[in-house]
């Protein structure tokens, strides 16, 4: 399935038409410090207008502390896992005495990475989901609600945001992002469940629901479930007019490497060029630090124990791709493509790339 690409003769064209001329030459080729916030308006904030499913809206923000120009947004979603702190909690909101696991927690070291590069990073919290729904587009709608209430933030409408994003003492900080948000750049990442989930919420089929003023213009589905229902209708998560990346373990023992079938169901057919990488000694939950030992519930799936890569090198091998997918397709930063095209080796163990060329 997979096929390793040396050299750079597929880089002509790989870039997306969809960087915007408003990220110069310099923007966040350098780090810079970081500020963290938070927003949480509720367990039941929004009910989903299809199913009707309840979700909490909440989000841990990573940001860069001093905000100019107008930074390009991501937004990551954890896949299914306990939604409460008491394994018998069997309702949402969590009963009496168990409070809502913190999944979204989970990918703090990713978001201040990309922050540190320039991005506005939400990563958000989907345990109501998991602990009443099996519907994928319950996930892409709940990142749309999300977007839809950064999109006031940043035009400077305010919105529920304006007093609820606020900073570790509690101190609003939303009118740090007014007019400092490109709506227009949006990135977004799914873990397992949630990696289906951003594949549906960005697909030809579902890009019609995005909310007025957003556009999203790469995806990286990370470790994603990949099945199709009904069977051999793929059209709820066909990707074919944005470029999206895939990452996949070769020791996961949850969903194995099903995700590179995102990769086959669009060649030929594809109008962005698309990536994956398989990263040979990886598992499932280590990308998320909540889901690893010994965090609580925190499990080691690993198929292949014996030669396993570490939590901390697994994080750091997704913290090089994800940051050179995104720079490259949100930031017009060119050193990205030598890492997607596994030109420069990622770090944490043996890994494959592959890249499906845009068909023109």
């Amino acid at each position: 399935m997979f096929r390793l690409l040396t050299g750079l003769l597929l880089l002509t064209g790989i870039l997306t038409t969809g960087a915007q001329a408003s990220a110069t030459a310099q923007e966040n080729r350098d780090p810079v410090a970081v500020a963290v916030a938070e927003y949480d308006l509720g367990d039941t904030a929004f009910r989903d207008p299809q199913t009707g499913t309840v979700s909490e809206v909440r989000a841990v923000v990573h940001y860069p502390r001093h905000l100019t120009g107008r930074a390009p947004l991501i937004v990551m979603a954890h896949g299914s896992w306990w939604a409460c702190d008491r394994m018998d909690a069997a309702t949402w909101p969590c009963p009496s005495g168990s409070r809502p696991f913190p999944s979204h927690r989970g990918y703090d070291y990713l978001g201040a990475a990309l922050a540190a590069r320039g991005f506005v990073v939400a990563s958000i919290s989907v345990d109501g989901i998991n602990q009443t729904s099996f519907d994928y587009g319950d996930r892409a709608r709940l990142v749309n609600e999300h977007l839809r209430l950064w999109q006031r933030l940043a035009a400077g409408r305010g919105g529920p945001l304006a007093d609820r994003l606020v900073d570790r003492a509690g101190h609003p900080v939303a009118p740090r992002f007014a007019g400092h948000v490109d709506m227009t750049r949006v990135g977004t990442l799914g873990h397992s469940r949630g990696g289906k989930g951003v594949m549906w919420q960005a697909s030809d089929k579902h890009r019609g629901e995005w909310p007025a003023g957003v556009r999203v213009r790469a995806v990286l589905a990370l470790a994603p479930v990949k099945f199709d229902d009904p069977e051999g209708d793929n059209s709820d998560t066909l990707v074919t007019r944005l470029p999206f990346a895939v990452v996949t373990s070769g020791c996961d023992g949850a969903v194995r490497e099903a995700g590179q079938e995102y990769l086959d169901d669009v060649t030929g057919r594809n109008r962005a060029t698309d990536y994956s990488v398989s990263l040979h000694d990886a598992n499932h939950n280590f990308f998320n630090t909540t889901w690893t030992p010994p965090f609580l519930f925190g499990e080691d799936d690993s198929t292949c124990p014996d030669r396993q890569v570490t939590p901390d090198r697994q994080q750091g091998a997704l913290t090089a791709y994800a940051t050179a997918f995104f720079g490259s397709q949100l930031q017009d930063d060119r050193r990205g493509l030598a890492v997607l095209t596994g030109v420069q080796p990622l770090p944490g163990g043996p890994s494959t790339t592959r890249v499906v060329p845009a068909v023109r």
